[in-house]
C-alpha cells in the first residue's frame, strides 16, 4: 500500500508538514481521515520503504536533539528510501501509535536544518502516526522496534514537486497512553454525568435542566502532565453530543478509539478554553452555548445547539516558529 500524503506533501510548508497538519480545521468535526487511521493501526506496514545509496550515504553522530546529521558532497536521491542506524528493543511502531519522537529535518541540498524537535527547551515530542498529517514520521518510524533511530531519505518528487528533497533523522522513544490517565475528580453538580468503559470510552447522559448560556467546564480526570498552551498541537480522544437530545454527533471513539492531533487555534471556542491551561492525563468535561460552538457557521448543523465534550488530553507540543 503506498502512502499516498507523501506524494501531496509541500516541501516549503515543512512546520505544517510535520506539526500542524491540522491547522486548516476551524472546528473539531468528524475526521474522514480517522477510520484509516484506526485500521493503519491494525494493518501491516503502509510504505515499508528500504535503503538505497542515499540513505546508506547519510552518517549520524550522537542522538537524541543532540543528533548530527551529515550528507556527503553532490548528495542525490532518486526515490524513497530509509536504513536503520540504531535498531530498538521495544515493540514495533504502527501507523496510529502515539509515539514521543526526536527528529531533524535536513535539506538535501546544503545539509541545513530546517527544523527539529529541539524546540522550546522540549525533549522528545510526542507525535499521532497519522498517515495523513504527519506521513514523515510514519514513513520513517512503521514497523520498526520502538527505541529505532532511523534516516529516511525524500526526493523532491515525494514532496509535492519543487526543488527540494529531504533527509529526516528520527528516533522513536516512548509510546504513549491514548486516554486520559489523571486521578478522578468529584463531579460537579449540574452538568452532564460520564460513564467510562471498559476502554475509557465515555457515555455522557444530559441532565434534566436548561441548557447552559455560558461556557462551562469541569476536570474528571487531573493529569500531571505538560500544561497546554495557546497554540500548542494538542492529541486528544473525544466524544460529543448534542445538550438537545443526548446524541452524538462526532467522537474517535466511534472511529476506532484512535486520538486526533489538533492545533487550539484550530477549533471552536468552547473546545479551545477546554484544552488550554489543562495539563497532559487530564480528561474535561465541557458544556458550550451556540455562540462558542458553531453558532456563527449560518447553516452549520450544530448551528443552535449547545454541545458537550468529553476530552481526554494525551499529549501535547508546541508548534514550529
Amino acid at each position: 500500500m503506498r502512502l499516498r500524503p507523501l506524494t501531496a506533501l509541500s516541501a516549503v510548508a515543512i512546520s505544517a508538514l510535520l506539526l500542524t497538519g491540522c491547522s486548516g480545521s476551524a472546528d473539531p468535526e468528524p475526521d474522514p481521515t480517522a477510520d484509516a487511521n484506526a485500521d493503519a493501526a491494525d494493518s501491516q506496514c503502509l510504505l515499508d520503504a528500504q535503503p538505497s545509496e542515499a540513505s546508506d550515504a547519510v552518517t549520524v553522530e550522537g542522538s537524541g536533539n543532540d543528533a548530527v546529521v551529515s550528507l556527503p558532497s553532490d548528495y542525490a536521491i532518486d526515490d524513497i528510501a530509509r536504513t536503520v542506524v540504531n535498531e530498538g528493543d521495544g515493540d514495533d511502531v504502527h501507523a496510529g501509535d502515539l509515539v514521543t519522537v526526536h527528529f531533524s529535518i535536513v535539506d538535501a541540498a546544503d545539509g541545513s536544518v530546517l527544523d527539529s524537535s529541539d524546540r522550546d527547551g522540549e525533549d522528545a515530542l510526542p507525535m499521532l502516526l497519522d498517515p495523513q498529517n504527519s506521513s514523515l514520521f510514519v514513513a520513517a518510524l512503521e514497523c520498526q522496534p520502538l527505541g529505532s533511530s532511523v534516516v529516511l531519505a525524500l526526493p523532491s518528487s515525494a514532496l509535492g514537486g519543487g526543488d527540494t528533497s529531504l533527509v529526516v533523522y528520527a528516533e522513536s522513544v516512548e509510546k504513549l497512553p491514548t486516554i486520559a490517565q489523571g486521578t478522578p475528580v468529584d463531579p460537579v453538580e449540574g452538568m452532564p454525568t460520564v460513564e467510562l468503559d471498559d476502554d475509557g470510552a465515555p457515555t455522557i447522559t444530559i441532565p434534566d435542566a436548561d441548557a447552559p448560556t455560558e461556557t462551562q467546564i469541569a476536570v474528571l480526570q487531573q493529569g500531571d502532565g505538560a500544561e497546554v498552551a495557546p497554540g500548542d498541537l494538542v492529541a486528544v480522544q473525544y466524544r460529543g453530543v448534542k445538550w438537545s437530545d443526548g446524541s452524538e454527533f462526532d467522537s474517535t471513539w466511534s472511529r476506532g478509539g484512535t486520538p486526533t492531533q489538533l492545533p487550539t487555534t484550530g477549533v471552536v471556542t468552547g473546545f479551545r478554553k477546554a484544552l488550554e491551561g489543562q495539563k497532559v492525563g487530564s480528561q474535561v468535561l465541557v458544556a458550550m452555548p451556540p455562540a462558542e460552538g458553531y453558532g456563527e457557521q449560518e447553516g452549520h448543523e450544530l448551528q443552535n445547539e449547545t454541545l458537550v465534550f468529553v476530552v481526554d488530553i494525551v499529549a501535547t507540543a508546541p508548534i514550529a516558529q
